[in-house]
């Protein structure tokens, strides 16, 4: 009997390799993806009790496109859609690559359907709400928690990009508009890779499902576009990232944070590729903010202890990133250079320049708590400890963060 996480994992695999399957059989792209919501629920029920079938994807497939038809039959064109849909249905449809075996870029329908998503009809926030919802497999409310929205907002937001894209061709766009649309795909994988690497809310620290989706949708796309310097920056920073996770929970699930990681347990192998794979993105062309993010993760992954860290050329490559992609989060992790370098009262001095770009973050509140305590001011790091454990919807850092404000309370 498979576990319920693990049907839970093989699903999300699979959800939207099965949609795209539909939208490119059918069209009908907003049609289509309730049809494949119900036959995860389908599958959901029955798997654990009746057992795995033997072409999981197939099976899929074969529930979702009998919903898929059944609400095509209800409409007046019933006689005309089927004609077509019969005629666009690919010889393989019904046949999931063998195990290990993943298709060849022109072929993978989940990647199609990542271009489809982000359209250029879209607003660029549609286009990664989109994203994450039909291919990164998020719900609408941990969509809605990415972009610091209501949930009823997102749900709108992707209602009407699902009806914009309903009609547009399922097709790999051409080279200009490939182009176009590659930031948006980019930013979507990157969010994608950071809701599994640190989930946003619940009772797990790291979805290995959404981690492992992005680095291997990131890996079709840049085997598509393997000259692209920012997607083989991307791919060398989520593996960079990745090669840590095993070392950043404790026995009891604590969170360890990264300068007491057991760095024997890093992913030597994901480092080694990554850091040749920052040297290749960096000989590219000029660094962008994927690159630069990488060069970063690059040179903690590569210092044997934490004290061996190479902060001032951190701090450099900090500089050049907020020169390049002033965004706060990114001022936020120079911070935290400045405070290796110059001392934690410098860096509480950057963070003091956040408070209206990031107020109410759960994440300034920590850093500032951590450089308070470095600075010896343990009651400021309590209280700043504790405001961030109230503004988290994450279990483990929730958890995390307590217990530093425990070990600063007064005896």
């Amino acid at each position: 009997m498979r576990r319920t996480t693990d049907i839970e994992d093989l699903l999300r695999l699979h959800a939207p390799q099965v949609l795209g399957v539909l939208v490119r059989r059918y069209g009908h792209f907003d049609l289509a993806e309730d049809s494949v919501q119900e036959a995860l629920l389908a599958a959901a029920q029955q798997w654990p009790r009746e057992g795995l079938p033997d072409n999981p994807r197939g099976w899929l497939i074969k529930v979702a496109a009998r919903r898929l038809t059944d609400q095509l039959r209800s409409e007046e064109a019933r006689r005309r859609r089927e004609e077509t849909a019969a005629q666009l249905t690919p010889r393989d449809a019904f046949t999931a690559p063998p195990p290990g075996e993943s298709r060849a870029p022109s072929d993978d329908d989940t990647l199609t359907l990542l271009f489809l998503c982000c359209h250029p009809e879209l607003t660029p926030a549609a286009q990664v709400a989109l994203t994450l919802r039909a291919v990164g497999g998020l719900t609408t409310a941990e969509v809605a928690r990415a972009h610091l929205v209501p949930e009823a907002t997102m749900a709108q937001r992707i209602s009407r990009a699902k009806a914009k894209v309903k009609g547009a061709p399922f097709r790999q766009p051409g080279a200009e508009d490939r182009d176009q649309r590659l930031a948006v795909v980019l930013q979507v994988l990157y969010l994608i890779f950071n809701e599994g690497y640190t989930a946003t809310s619940g009772s797990d620290l790291h979805r290995a499902d959404l981690a492992r989706e992005a680095i291997r949708l990131t890996r079709s796309v840049r085997r598509l576009l393997p000259r692209e310097g920012a997607v083989t920056g991307l791919l060398a920073l989520m593996l960079l990232t990745e090669a840590r996770s095993a070392a950043r929970t404790g026995p009891y699930g604590e969170i360890v944070p990264l300068d007491e990681q057991d760095r024997g347990r890093w992913d030597r192998a994901l480092i080694a590729e990554g850091c040749a794979l920052v040297e290749e993105a960096l000989a590219e062309g000029p660094a962008g903010p994927y690159q630069l993010q990488a060069a970063i993760a690059a040179l903690h992954d590569e210092a044997a202890r934490a004290e061996d860290t190479d902060w001032p050329q951190i701090l450099g490559l900090y500089d050049f990133l907020v020169r390049r992609t002033p965004e706060p989060m990114a001022e936020l992790g120079r911070a935290v250079a400045v405070a290796m370098v110059h001392g934690p009262v410098a860096g509480l001095a950057e963070v003091a320049k956040l408070e209206d770009r990031l107020a109410g973050h759960h994440r300034l509140d920590a850093v500032r708590a951590h450089l308070l305590e470095k600075a010896g001011d343990a009651e400021g790091a309590r209280a700043a400890y504790q405001r961030a454990a109230q503004r988290t919807l994450s279990n483990p850092e929730t958890r995390y963060l307590r217990m530093r404000a425990a070990r600063l309370a007064p005896q």
